[in-house]
């Protein structure tokens, strides 16, 4: 520990005598100074053992006294020297009247014992804290080590949690919880995941201070990687700032576990190519030659349903890194195998029918949708339905045309099953097919417009109705035979007959994609 107004006391050379403000000579020394400036403030920086021999102050006037000791403690000098027998016999009284009003520790200095011993004192002693400090912080680096490479960053945390007497958390790359020591941290941990969120926001390597979710503690957060996005983050809570062999540790524990991460990572990358490999002979009809090259690297993924989901990234944005760590981090808390593979601008994933990385994809895509604005197409998602691996070819170009609805729609995602359980006509909104059902009908509407009847309006309900005559007459509220002769002019215009369902199918497609339902 650093020396303190106590330990200089103690100290048999130099002969120091407490004459005020003896409760609080367990204040730090941070340096001893020697100052006969009347006004020294300006040049403290807080935690100082003035030393003066009153050289040009009038240390037996009361009011001087009075604010020169007030200005002292409030610029945070934790004790004042005062040499006897060099201009004064003994302390003034105005003095001594002075420290004791405002607690602050005065220290009677001999007249044999020069400044400069009592400077050398403490500095001696703050040398020989830093070394117990360094030697303190190697030996907890050397026990970090040891633990990580026997148990791996659970036992890493273990020992830096005893090494800074608090507790420590890793989260991972999505920001969700992985592990804590002591256990009894779980919690607390958890509380500050949106602390971590904000911290992986930033680029690497970042860390901030917070306080504790029941502010009865102090939080170093710091993340780790060396890519532009943290691949982990760190958590440390501790009931005070942290000294120089605790901070020695935590930066110990930083530096292991980003090199963990990114050994992690290049093995990451490995398996990436792999999964590349088996996506590719999945998607051409290969699903034996798949397994064996899955071999246990994926588990049973490719012995169970699965869904491809298939998400492209607007330009400049990161959100397709943040899908696979989203879908990684959810199968990696879970247990399961999830095979993820960068394709340029798109992202190909291959997961567990109703497992995690699934429900957490499902769950960032409505965030994103909830969250996004109109013009934002940062990132789309299509998402097969439920396949195994013979029918993987045919669930990849199902993620496909989910895809592609979902930017019609302007949406985040879209399952291919909601497709096929929904309306067709929402696929209208197209401009290729509005230019299509513009052109069919413009000759009926140019017909209308003149005045001489409501082709467009009896061709709509006549189809409606099925071609039954007396129902649409009714709807239209006119004579059958007059919704007879309207078909006929709706033939002549159009040149096509009504009697082929192809062409009454494109009338009524055509019909809806102009109608103000589809808008």
């Amino acid at each position: 520990m650093p020396p303190t107004l106590a330990s200089l006391v103690h100290h048999s050379a130099l002969k120091l005598t407490v004459r005020a403000g003896e409760d609080r000579l367990d204040a730090p020394v941070r340096w001893a100074h020697a100052s006969e400036l009347a006004d020294p403030v300006p040049y403290m920086e807080g935690g100082e053992l003035l030393l003066i021999t009153a050289l040009k102050l009038d240390a037996e006037d009361r009011e001087a006294m009075r604010r020169y000791v007030k200005r002292l403690v409030g610029a945070g000098v934790v004790g004042l020297g005062f040499a006897v027998g060099v201009h004064y016999e003994d302390i003034p009284d105005a003095l001594l009247d002075a420290a004791r009003a405002e607690g602050l520790p005065l220290l009677e200095v001999p007249r044999r014992t020069p400044f400069l011993a009592i400077s050398k004192a403490v500095s001696a002693a703050i040398a020989a804290d830093q070394y117990r400090a360094v030697t303190a912080g190697f030996a907890a680096q050397r026990e970090l080590t040891r633990q990580t490479l026997t148990d791996g960053p659970e036992g890493l945390l273990a020992a830096l949690a005893g090494q800074v007497d608090g507790w420590a958390a890793l989260y991972d790359a999505s920001g969700a919880l992985v592990a804590t020591a002591p256990e009894w941290a779980t919690r607390r941990a958890a509380r500050l995941t949106a602390d971590v969120t904000r911290l992986r926001e930033r680029p690497a390597p970042a860390s901030s201070v917070v306080a504790g979710p029941d502010h009865d503690d102090r939080v170093e957060l710091h993340s780790l990687g060396t890519g532009r996005r943290p691949r982990a983050a760190l958590a440390v809570g501790t009931a005070a700032a942290l000294g120089t062999a605790e901070r020695y540790a935590v930066h110990s524990a930083v530096a292991l576990l980003t090199l963990t991460t990114e050994r992690s990572r290049s093995l990451h990358a490995a398996e990436q190519r792999i999964g590349a490999a088996v996506l590719r002979m999945l998607l051409a009809g290969e699903p034996d030659h798949a397994r064996a090259v899955a071999g246990d690297l994926f588990g049973n993924l490719l012995d169970a349903p699965f869904r491809i989901i298939v998400a492209v990234g607007g330009e400049g944005g990161d959100g397709l890194g943040i899908l696979a760590e989203t879908a990684e981090s959810a199968a990696a808390r879970s247990g399961e195998a999830v095979l993820v593979v960068p394709e340029g601008e798109r992202l190909v994933v291959l997961a567990a029918d109703g497992g995690a990385a699934v429900a957490a994809v499902c769950e960032h895509a409505a965030a994103r949708e909830s969250a996004r604005k109109a013009d934002d197409d940062d990132l789309v998602i299509g998402l097969s339905a439920p396949a195994g691996p013979i029918a993987a070819s045919a669930a990849y170009k199902q993620a496909e045309q989910a895809l592609s609805v979902a930017r019609r729609r302007g949406r985040v995602l879209v399952e291919h099953e909601h497709m096929a359980a929904g309306s067709v006509l929402p696929l209208l909104a197209d401009d290729a097919v509005r230019a299509f059902a513009d052109g069919l009908l413009r000759a009926l509407r140019e017909h209308d417009a003149t005045g001489r009847g409501d082709l467009v309006a009896s061709l709509r309900a006549w189809l409606s109705r099925h071609g039954q005559w007396d129902a649409a007459a009714a709807d239209l509220g006119v004579h059958r035979h007059t919704l007879r002769y309207r078909m006929r002019r709706v033939e002549e215009i159009l040149g096509r007959s009504l009697d082929d369902p192809d062409v009454r199918m494109e009338l009524w497609l055509a019909l809806k994609a102009t109608s103000s339902e589809t808008g």
